[in-house]
């Protein structure tokens, strides 16, 4: 299988990349990557010699063409993905989330092949704080920031380019994912490399806010399950009841660190801020047998303590920067 993977320099795309290779020693694998701030090429560094690399953007119908041309699946991860940059400059949320979309979903129709479309929850909006709500693939959409916004018009063109054009493609809308390979501006390694540093954590707000946190090596087998044996125009959900609020993340952190829970600092809470994310992913535990590995949140986060701790290199080129910028807003 000749396996084509937008935005594979990124966090859950490198990771993507490491595993196809690892378990599918007969797929050949291309990646394409800008290599934005929060695309690296040393996260392939396992896998380097074993893929091949072209760097380029997903807006470059010529360039993209020719990939796909030569790919019997696509798997899209290539996204702009982080709310606060959204609210500072939506403009590269749009072009790279809706334009780039397009232009993948133009040359997949031409070419005929099979593509796969990664998302996020936060196209759904938020939940209640109090309640058993879940997403579901029916939720209707309601996004909140220009990031959301932008990822849930792609969404829509992926169900529009099948509906009209039969493309044979799927869509997965994932909740918030740690592990390996994240990029420091990130809240779990944020947390997490300050801690390796002796910096308090920070917390937005009260820390209410609840994500349900997915390992992303669960979110990626997930994934393949859904090329390998979803149906065609089909919705999947991908969580693993890893609900927490902040809170809980920073005090577990805290803890993995022998120190006090509530030793951390408040900063202003983010605008706009979602309350709660809750995913209901039994669609795709029924109907495609997946279920997770990581199945305890806190022992999941201490072996991503463990990874930053043993790759600080990894990491370390790019804090400085993204504690400069936090700063520049008090956060």
């Amino acid at each position: 299988m000749r396996v084509l993977v937008t935005g594979g320099a990124g966090f859950i795309g490198a990771n993507f990349v490491q595993q196809t290779v690892v378990e599918r020693p007969g797929a050949v694998v291309t990646v394409l990557d800008a290599l934005t701030y929060a695309g690296d090429r040393s996260s392939l560094g396992p896998v380097a010699d074993r893929v091949r690399f072209v760097q380029g953007s997903i807006t470059d119908a010529e360039l993209v063409d020719g990939l796909v041309a030569d790919a019997d699946v696509v798997v899209h991860f290539a996204a702009e993905s982080h709310n606060d940059n959204s609210l500072v400059d939506p403009s590269p949320f749009v072009q790279t989330n809706v334009v780039g979309t397009f232009t993948v979903l133009e040359a997949v129709r031409r070419h005929g092949v099979r593509f796969h479309h990664v998302s996020t929850d936060e196209v759904y909006g938020d939940l209640p704080l109090e309640g058993e709500e879940r997403f579901t693939p029916s939720t209707p959409y309601n996004p909140s920031s220009p990031y959301s916004s932008t990822k849930a018009g792609s969404d829509l063109l992926v169900r529009a380019w099948v509906r009209s054009f039969g493309v044979e493609a799927t869509i997965s809308n994932c909740s918030n994912n740690y592990g390996p390979y994240q990029h420091v501006e990130k809240f779990i390694p944020r947390q997490v490399t300050n801690l390796i540093d002796g910096v308090r954590p920070r917390l937005y707000g009260a820390g209410l806010n609840v994500r349900d946190w997915i390992h992303v090596h669960d979110h990626n087998a997930a994934v393949w399950a859904i090329i390998d044996r979803g149906r065609v125009g089909e919705t999947y959900l991908i969580g693993a009841d890893g609900e927490a609020s902040n809170l809980d993340v920073v005090r577990a952190l805290n803890e993995l660190f022998g120190r006090d829970g509530d030793d951390f600092d408040h900063v202003a809470d983010r605008p706009g801020h979602d309350l709660r994310y809750a995913i209901d992913a039994s669609k795709l535990r029924e109907e495609l047998g997946w279920v997770p590995a990581f199945t305890d949140f806190r022992s999941g986060l201490a072996a991503t303590v463990e990874w930053y701790r043993e790759n600080e290199d990894w990491w370390r080129p790019a804090k400085a920067a993204v504690e400069a910028k936090y700063a520049r807003t008090g956060q």
